[in-house]
């Protein structure tokens, strides 16, 4: 299995994004400091198609508001929070609704091919290109000392970019997120980065985005 030492995209084998193509191959990039495992064809195209559009029509989605310089801004983009417990960031908490089937089945799905375990989902509706999120990093307690992170992408192909924490470190990553793809974001990563998903001017159609977490008890 290939190994990279950058996120930048390139083109891969055209095999890999077919049909055909085997859920379980993914492709190690190694920063130094974490890591990232990426499955380009966890899903099938019909199989991400047909997710997503269950998705946005089943979801109960809201667009929440978080304090920002003593002022209540609009989250740039719809969301849900599923699973065991509750969460909580950037002074935002969110209450856990009961697993949806779908999105359990997608769960024990990722579980298996990756050999991790998850007890909760953030869903994230980016409704076009105006929708994103800001440089961050999900770092809560509540992750644990080492998160890892399962992110499967649904619909419009969006960039994704990375830089790390430290400042004095200029270097910045980026990978291009497909529809049907699965990064697990492994040791390392949420403590030594930030990433972003930016706006993309022009872009009209809508992407799902679900990271599942392991809560700590």
């Amino acid at each position: 299995m290939p190994q990279t030492g950058a996120l930048k995209h390139r083109s891969m084998q055209a095999n890999l994004f077919t049909n055909q193509s085997d859920p379980h191959d993914f492709e190690t990039h190694e920063l130094g400091d974490g890591w990232i495992r990426e499955y380009p064809c966890f899903l099938s195209e019909a199989q991400a198609s047909s997710l997503l559009a269950d998705l946005l029509e089943s979801i109960p989605w809201q667009q929440d508001q978080i304090r920002i310089a003593g002022r209540l801004i609009p989250v740039p983009r719809l969301q849900c929070w599923m699973g065991d417990a509750d969460y909580s960031y950037s002074g935002l908490r969110l209450k856990a609704l009961a697993w949806q089937l779908p999105v359990l089945a997608l769960k024990q799905q990722i579980e298996t091919v990756t050999g991790r375990q998850f007890n909760s989902v953030l869903l994230n509706y980016y409704r076009n290109g105006q929708d994103s999120v800001a440089w961050h990093a999900d770092d809560e307690p509540e992750l644990g000392p080492e998160p890892v992170i399962a992110s499967l992408s649904l619909g419009a192909e969006r960039p994704f970019r990375l830089r790390p924490k430290a400042t004095e470190r200029p270097e910045r990553q980026r990978l291009l997120l497909r529809h049907g793809s699965l990064l697990l974001m492994g040791e390392g990563i949420q403590n030594n980065w930030l990433h972003e998903l930016p706006k993309v001017k022009g872009l009209e159609k809508p992407r799902l985005n679900l990271t599942f977490r392991q809560l700590l008890k």
